[in-house]
């Protein structure tokens, strides 16, 4: 079967109407940019995405069964124990560098129901980190990037060829 374009499921969070509102900017001065504000809604949907990302992992990391399980079990703990820490940097760093803080939308975690779904989901991940770099002024905030990317490409790897 073909995953490459295959939507993944998800959870919808529906528990408050702030959660509802679209990722963006919490102002605390209204001089930004469309193009920044742009960048701020991409980042605090990056951010909103790898926290989702852990807990979807670390349910797959529960589920995996047979045959190459072991090294997926361990390769999905990897990931989903990095991500939050990364999430949390990316956040922070944006934050202080643009002195203001980010939104979340309420879009819950994806539903991974198999290790090709979790590589998957790895491929798109790298895919909206790559098109958050293409945009971001801040070279500290790229390198963070960076280290996501190396920890998704890792956990590709693993899944793909050790599992």
């Amino acid at each position: 079967m073909d995953y490459s374009k295959r939507p993944l499921k998800r959870k919808v969070e529906t528990s408050s109407e702030e959660a509802m509102e679209k990722p963006g900017l919490k102002r605390m001065s209204s001089g930004r940019s469309t193009e920044m504000q742009k960048v701020d809604s991409m980042t605090g949907a990056l951010v909103q995405e790898l926290m989702n990302a852990s807990t979807s992992f670390h349910k797959l990391h529960l589920q995996v069964s047979g045959p190459g399980s072991f090294a997926a079990h361990k390769a999905l703990n990897e990931i989903y124990d990095a991500l939050p820490g990364l999430a949390d940097s990316i956040a922070e760093g944006y934050q202080g560098a643009c002195e203001m803080l980010l939104k979340y939308e309420g879009q819950g975690p994806a539903i991974l129901d198999s290790v090709e779904d979790g590589i998957e989901y790895l491929r798109q991940l790298k895919s909206q980190v790559d098109e958050l770099q293409a945009v971001m002024h801040h070279s500290e905030i790229v390198n963070l990037l960076d280290t996501v990317k190396d920890a998704i490409n890792g956990a590709k790897y693993k899944l793909i060829f050790l599992a």
